[in-house]
């Protein structure tokens, strides 16, 4: 609360310097006027104000009060007697005051970065003190005033030009201004004013009112006590952050105007003497060394700028190591080169396994290091030819133009697989780091382009990853020939349900107990319009990995249900049979999931109960919390979750427990292999018993023979599916099978 009063008394008492300046200049008023002393009077009550509350460096406190003691002081004896000297000492001694204070500032707030605003802090000073010397300095030296005023009030003019000095290179300068600070600097400003007025008005052929100077000196006080009262005043003397817009269009005009305005001024008058002619002569030389150092540090500063910007559009700005812009061209390069040689560059797409699991784990900083180490340990093993870089977050590139054969490139890439078995050392402790690695051999193709060749090593990088990671896989034809393969499977499936090509088959389940049809798997099919009919095992994986699964399933479960509603209106079933839908990691996860079962259930006008979800012992273990909070808010809706392929999974007791399940499905290769194995009957006895402890139902799949189906019904296993009974079929179809099926007496 005290903060934002001082704030809004301080941006009060700004503008009341312009109120007091013109007040005390129209009434000509002496220092003895009520205004003057109003002045004196708020600027002594700011200061002690900031001591007390706002705590000010001490050369700023020093500054301001012994500033304004010597104006005070100055003005009143100006008044009483104009031609003493202890007037003009005193005018000194608050220029040199504030000369301490704006320095001590300078040096404080702009440290080492005040040496790229000096050339044109210098500029404007020297370009100012042409003109001071012009008009003011070499008439006062020439004039028959007693010497040591003279000389008091040329140091006064001297020092007024390095008080210029120092609040251009604060003005210039890419420190963010605080707000005490620039109202200081303008009450600085101001009092710069006052001074070169009164030099003006100390001419003989100037007639220039007292109370006109005074004027100006109050209006300094008043800005002096607005910015001590500003909370900032606190930080003023300190670093200050950067600005976003450095101010260049101000250092421009400025520096411009000061290099211009003495040229003209010079041109138009001339020297007087000898000594006018050296001081401007000296002046002059100063002024263009000043001019040529900025020119020469714009240079310099400019190709820094350059280079930075090369260097941050080719490199990666963590590893220091060539982007893929820098990179192609390295590859274009070694591929023109080798061109009718002997040799034939190698090209490693490295991806780190896993990595996406180091950061949302240990956080992106520990990720750093560790991309920081793999890519030293990558450029630790290679040859002095051979180039690194990184292209992605955990994607490097290696480049060696001097192989010759695929053995040497594969030789290659196990020297990098073993640089990075050792531990990475981390913040965290010890991690152990693998890597997929992609190897693509340049052939004695000349039309082989530098971004062919990186591609083959990154299609055989997704070969490696897709052989169990860690490991490498050197490209070949028919790796692009997968890859673009998987590429036009991916564009076709994410226009194929609105093509119409996607088909739900149903593969009936039964009570074998009682023979008749109890339940309906429902089984996704996609027939191409082109002719071709696409495998589940190839387009569901895709599916998932793209996320198409979304869609697609939800489609499944809407189109499911239809039919199920249609075949027990139809009598065609009983009113509790159920539909089996499978269900993936990437739908569960989805937020709009939850809601889409809910819809469908609501459109099919079919109760919870009716709908089962199908989940695979993988997806409980890999999205254990969010897969767990979706299933558990369907199954309080009343939707019940069966385990897929049951027993080829790691699930545990203690999982199964944890998720609501309802109902275990033995996996097709346990059944298969009843027969006589008596381990694998005691495994199916084990599962059932367990489901069976669990009050869930249990189901067995891929029944494809009478013995099979008998040997579970004496394990007390009282559902199964298979080709057996029936394989998966269109729907329309299903009305004949379920009779056919209900007409069979099958143990």
């Amino acid at each position: 609360m005290v903060r934002r009063l001082l704030v809004v008394f301080a941006w009060t008492l700004a503008p009341c310097a312009v109120a007091v300046a013109v007040l005390h200049s129209l009434w000509n008023h002496d220092l003895s006027s009520p205004t003057a002393f109003a002045t004196a009077g708020a600027f002594v009550l700011a200061v002690l104000l900031s001591a007390i509350l706002n705590r000010p460096s001490t050369p700023i406190l020093l500054t301001a009060a012994s500033t304004a003691v010597a104006l005070a002081a100055m003005l009143h004896l100006d008044a009483s007697d104009p031609g003493a000297l202890t007037p003009d000492l005193l005018a000194l001694c608050a220029i040199v005051t504030l000369v301490i204070g704006l320095g001590t500032v300078v040096r404080t707030r702009l440290g080492a970065s005040a040496v790229n605003v000096l050339a044109d802090g210098l500029m404007v000073a020297i370009g100012s003190w042409l003109v001071v010397w012009v008009v003011l300095a070499e008439p006062l030296v020439s004039s028959s005033t007693a010497t040591d005023i003279t000389i008091v009030r040329g140091a006064t003019l001297g020092g007024s030009i390095v008080v210029l000095f120092l609040l251009a290179t604060l003005l210039f300068s890419d420190a963010s201004p605080r707000a005490s600070t620039m109202l200081l600097g303008t009450s600085a400003l101001i009092a710069l004013a006052g001074f070169i007025t009164r030099a003006v008005s100390q001419r003989a052929d100037v007639v220039l009112e007292r109370s006109t100077v005074a004027s100006i000196f109050l209006a300094s006080a008043v800005a002096a006590g607005a910015g001590m009262l500003h909370p900032t005043v606190r930080d003023a003397a300190r670093p200050g952050p950067l600005r976003l817009s450095p101010p260049l269009t101000t250092r421009l005009v400025t520096t411009t105007v000061s290099l211009v305005a003495p040229v003209i001024l010079l041109a138009l008058t001339d020297p007087h003497d000898g000594r006018d002619r050296v001081v401007r002569a000296a002046s002059v030389g100063v002024l263009a060394v000043a001019a040529t150092i900025r020119i020469v540090q714009s240079v310099r500063d400019n190709a820094r700028t350059q280079d930075r910007l090369v260097r941050n559009a080719l490199t990666d700005p963590l590893t220091g190591l060539p982007n893929r812009t820098l990179m192609l061209e390295y590859i274009s390069e070694s591929l023109r080169s080798a061109w009718r040689t002997h040799r034939r560059p190698t090209v490693l797409f490295i991806d780190v396994d896993r990595f996406k699991n180091i950061n949302d784990s240990l956080g992106h900083s520990i990720g750093d290091d560790v991309l920081t180490h793999v890519a030293t340990r990558i450029t630790g093993v290679l040859s002095p030819s051979a180039t690194v870089a990184r292209i992605a977050g955990d994607e490097f590139v290696v480049l060696d133009p001097d192989t010759e054969s695929p053995a040497q490139s594969v030789s290659l890439a196990e020297r990098v697989l073993d640089a990075l078995r050792e531990p990475v050392r981390t913040a965290e402790g010890d991690m152990f780091v693998t890597a997929s690695v992609g190897v693509a051999y340049a052939s004695d193709d000349h039309l082989l382009k530098a971004d062919d060749l990186m591609r083959h090593a990154d299609t055989a990088m997704y070969r490696a990853k897709g052989a169990g990671r860690n490991c490498i896989a050197l490209f070949d034809e028919s790796m692009l020939a997968v890859a673009t393969g998987r590429l036009e499977m991916e564009t076709a499936l994410y226009r194929a349900l609105e093509r119409g090509e996607l088909r739900l088959v149903h593969q009936p389940i039964i009570d074998i107990d009682l023979g008749i049809v109890v339940g309906f798997e429902a089984l996704m099919r996609w027939d191409r319009t082109d002719g071709r009919t696409v495998a589940p095992s190839d387009f569901i994986p895709i599916a998932e990995e793209t996320g198409t699964i979304v869609p697609l399933g939800t489609w499944a479960i809407n189109d499911a249900l239809s039919h199920l509603r249609r075949w027990i209106d139809t009598g065609v079933v009983s009113t509790s049979t159920t539909m089996s839908v499978n269900v993936s990691a990437r739908q569960l996860v989805d937020p709009q999931f939850v809601d889409a079962v809910s819809n469908a259930l609501v459109v099919s006008g079919l109760s919870a109960e009716h709908l089962w979800l199908e989940v695979t012992e993988s997806v409980m273990i890999t999205e254990t919390a969010q897969t767990l909070q979706a299933l558990r808010r369907l199954n309080s809706m009343g939707v019940r979750v069966a385990v897929d392929d049951f027993g080829t999974g790691y699930s545990s007791l203690s999982m199964l427990q944890r998720f609501p399940v309802q109902c275990v499905k033995i996996d097709r290769t346990f059944v298969q292999e009843l027969g006589d194995e008596r381990e694998t009957q005691n495994l199916v006895r084990t599962i059932v018993a367990m489901a069976d402890s669990l009050n869930a139902d249990i189901v067995a799949e891929g029944i494809e023979t009478e013995q099979q189906l008998t040997q579970l019904a004496a394990m007390r296993c009282h559902r199964a599916q298979g080709y057996l009974i029936s394989p998966p079929i269109a729907a329309e179809h299903v009305p004949a099978a379920v009779q056919r099926i209900q007409d069979t007496t099958w143990v």
